[in-house]
């Protein structure tokens, strides 16, 4: 059997048939499981990306499960081939788990100047643009070009626009402080701007409103509210009004892997696969899709959301239904078991649903986070460097990943991109939808 993708659902799916009867390959174009609810803190300059990812034969390879490093580019439901972009592969039974990436809603021509944070190679060049435009300010003299290189500004207020607004805002007030002799890093200004009426809206209201003041006590701007209309590389306009700034973050939505598409299968707005209850594609016992890229109807109508504990729980249970129909057993109907979502906002402070019933603000739910974040993590040395860190962090301030990688700046070079025209907002843009992206991790 073929698993595609060594996200949660792909890992948890073949370690779960990792002492079974069968042969296992699982594909991926990346050679590494990424913990990705953590990359906001490899963006912000907490986290390493080695604290983050385990490769995946390191992880697998004892099981001896085969781990291929390839690209797929498509399905052949009808010859039961998986299409590789330098080959195909064969299967009998198919996992699915390629997850989600970023969705600009019509207007990819925004990702240039708003990146999303999905990989380790965003969250690298994220921290980097963040770290260099204080650098930058540093050496400019323009007090207006001063400003919108120290202006952040956060599209979509959903759980990784919160955590990256917070952590921003902790770096600018708490962090850089006192390193610099011609900017002042309190100075900075954080924007975060949501299209509908609160933040965190797939939370409970009164999270949503302890969520808001917890990010306005860290001088957080929050926008509520607002739709934006056009991102270029002088910064963002709502309407007629623009806001300058030089680091603008995308966390508004998210779209469903491409290679969906070749399953035939019917898709919701997003591009997920409507599956069966056991997890199949309509009409198929052969393959099977979890994780981001799914879209799974739940009892009470409602559907299990986008977040690693729903992509680790259907991995395992399409594993477990492979060997029920090899065992000539029936499948049975998959049952998400919710065991909570979280959202931190900074230092000690977090909000939460526990077991969909117990909410949580503050301190508590800070340290419900960190133990859930740190249970999930893959390997002992991860687990430890995560820990060490976040204690350096909170105890200090301090951001140990505070590294600036690729060419030396220069200023002469960048002062194109850095002094632009700034031009009308083009009015044949249709506002944002702007429904922020459910959060991929352990809530």
């Amino acid at each position: 059997m073929v698993i595609l993708g060594g996200g949660f659902g792909g890992l948890y799916a073949a370690r779960q048939l990792r002492k079974a009867p069968v042969r296992v390959t699982l594909v991926d174009r990346h050679n590494h499981h990424l913990f990705q609810p953590l990359l906001y803190q490899v963006a912000t300059a907490t986290l390493s990306p080695s604290e983050i990812a385990a490769p995946l034969r390191g992880i697998l390879g004892r099981h001896r499960i085969q781990v291929l490093l390839a690209e797929a580019t498509g399905i052949d439901l009808e010859h039961k081939r998986l299409l590789l972009a330098d080959g195909e592969l064969s299967y009998d039974f198919l996992i699915v788990a390629t997850g989600a990436t970023h969705s600009y809603f019509g207007h990819d021509e925004w990702a240039r100047h708003a990146m999303g944070l999905k990989t380790i190679e965003d969250a690298v060049e994220i921290r980097r643009r963040v770290l260099l435009a204080f650098e930058m300010a540093e050496r400019e003299s323009d007090p207006d070009v001063r400003r919108a290189l120290m202006t952040f500004v956060i599209i979509g207020a959903g759980p990784t626009g919160v955590e990256l607004a917070g952590a921003l805002a902790e770096i600018s007030r708490n962090s850089l402080p006192g390193e610099f002799q011609n900017i002042d890093p309190n100075q900075a200004r954080i924007l975060l701007i949501e299209g509908l009426g609160h933040v965190l809206p797939s939370y409970p209201e009164a999270l949503s409103v302890r969520a808001r003041k917890a990010l306005e006590r860290l001088g957080v701007e929050v926008m509520t509210g607002a739709r934006v209309t056009s991102i270029d590389a002088t910064g963002v306009f709502m309407g007629s009004e623009h806001l300058p700034a030089r680091t603008v973050l995308w966390a508004a939505g998210v779209s469903a892997s491409p290679v969906a598409r070749s399953l035939g299968a019917p898709m919701d707005r997003a591009g997920r696969v409507m599956v069966s209850p056991e997890l199949t594609v309509p009409g198929r016992t052969d393959v099977f899709v979890v994780g981001d890229l799914s879209f799974v109807k739940q009892g009470d109508g409602t559907s299990v959301p986008g977040v690693a504990p729903a992509a680790m729980q259907e991995g395992k249970h399409a594993a477990l239904s492979i060997l029920r129909q090899i065992q000539g057993q029936p499948m049975m109907p998959f049952r998400y078991w919710d065991r909570g979502t979280y959202a931190v906002i900074g230092r000690g402070q977090a909000v939460g649903v526990a077991f969909r019933r117990v909410q949580q603000s503050g301190v508590a739910a800070w340290f419900a986070w960190l133990f859930i974040h740190i249970t999930f993590l893959i390997g002992f040395r991860s687990k430890l460097a995560v820990l060490l860190n976040w204690a350096y962090s909170y105890l200090t301030f301090g951001r140990s990943a505070r590294i600036i990688t690729g060419a030396v700046p220069r200023l002469d070079k960048l002062e194109e991109r850095f002094h632009p025209t700034v031009l009308p907002a083009p009015q044949e843009h249709q506002s944002l939808p702007a429904p922020s992206e459910p959060h991929p991790s352990p809530r």
